[in-house]
């Protein structure tokens, strides 16, 4: 026999691991419309479609050089910018300052 709620849930298999599971379980008088909506919400924003999608293809990783490459990259980047906000000419990042981020306008089709 079937449970009166059951939850709805969904998980990523890797080799027979399970990675994540996100289980939904309805709420009183709630329609199975939006039960389903929150399930939804709860997958995009947990990012288990943005990783089957990326494990889809075969990436093949980087090479030693390539790594040191973008690890040295990375570490002049991280060197100026401490020069600079030494010298005052680049502001201290402050996340609660930022705000949100402005809504991009929709694209106008062209003719």
């Amino acid at each position: 026999m079937y449970p009166l709620n059951p939850p709805v849930w969904a998980d990523i298999h890797k080799g027979g691991a399970c990675y994540q599971m996100i289980e939904v379980k309805r709420r009183d008088n709630e329609s199975s419309e939006s039960l389903l909506r929150r399930f939804s919400k709860r997958v995009q924003q947990s990012g288990v479609l943005l990783r089957a999608k990326k494990r889809r293809f075969y990436e093949k990783g980087k090479n030693k050089r390539a790594q040191r490459s973008d690890a040295l990259r990375r570490l002049a980047i991280r060197e100026e910018r401490d020069m600079l906000r030494k010298l005052g000419k680049l502001e201290e990042y402050d996340a609660k300052k930022r705000g949100k981020r402005p809504r991009r306008l929709p694209s106008i089709p062209s003719v």
